[in-house]
């Protein structure tokens, strides 16, 4: 893969070969992040896990305490009480069946989170081709299958945000923006690595954690010292 001057100028920057303390690399990505936007940090957590199982499968969410930096659209599938309580909480969309054609056959999807009431479930069912891939569909794990949208949306805007293995057994997900404090970096890093740490499966044998990068959107990857992450 081919990658432009800039990258290249990036990786002069840092030992590729060091695993570093998150201390150390937060700021080596952040000086690295030049684009013309705000880039997202990002985390990438390879894990030992095998995905095909069940029982190893990792799927959860957390509320950063200083959010993403994004702001984040929200659908609710409800009815009744439910669909004004949604609107009350700031939901961005509100709606039932009658959105299903919308999303399904005009490939409307302006939203970044779907909520929905266990009630609704059989409605967004339907659904499950097009959220499914694009890794949409409430999920109760997420607490975005939940009778309390409230506090769903609440969490959703204050920066909540779900991780899951990929395919590859991968956990990416994004921890702030480069225009962020090193220390609310830091603050969100910790949170959601104690959370991915809290959630490893007890079938995983062997090293649970076999790299953790982080990264900013365009730049180049630097690799933290994952022994001392585990020993936190």
């Amino acid at each position: 893969m081919k990658r432009g001057k800039k990258y290249q100028e990036a990786v002069k920057t840092f030992d590729r070969t060091v695993q570093y303390d998150v201390a150390e690399a937060i700021p080596l990505v952040k000086k690295n992040a030049t684009a013309k936007f705000d880039e997202t940090i990002e985390l990438h957590i390879r894990t030992g896990c095998d995905g095909r199982h069940a029982e190893q499968q990792i799927r959860g969410a957390v509320v950063l305490p200083h959010g993403t930096g994004k702001s984040v659209k929200v659908l609710v599938f409800a009815k009744g009480t439910k669909l004004d309580e949604a609107q009350a909480a700031g939901a961005d969309y509100v709606g039932g069946e009658e959105l299903i054609p919308k999303i399904q056959n005009d490939g409307w999807l302006d939203f970044d989170v779907v909520v929905a009431t266990p009630d609704m479930m059989g409605v967004v069912g339907r659904l499950g081709r097009v959220l499914g891939p694009k890794g949409l569909m409430p999920n109760p794990k997420a607490g975005t299958v939940t009778m309390d949208v409230t506090k769903a949306i609440n969490d959703i805007k204050a920066g909540k945000i779900e991780y899951r293995l990929d395919k590859t057994n991968i956990i990416h997900v994004p921890l702030g923006k480069a225009s962020f404090t090193d220390e609310q970096l830091s603050d969100n890093f910790q949170t959601l690595m104690g959370a991915v740490i809290k959630a490893r499966p007890s079938s995983v044998k062997g090293q649970f954690l076999r790299s953790v990068t982080i990264s900013s959107t365009m730049g180049p990857g630097v690799r933290l010292n994952v022994s001392k992450l585990m020993n936190q």
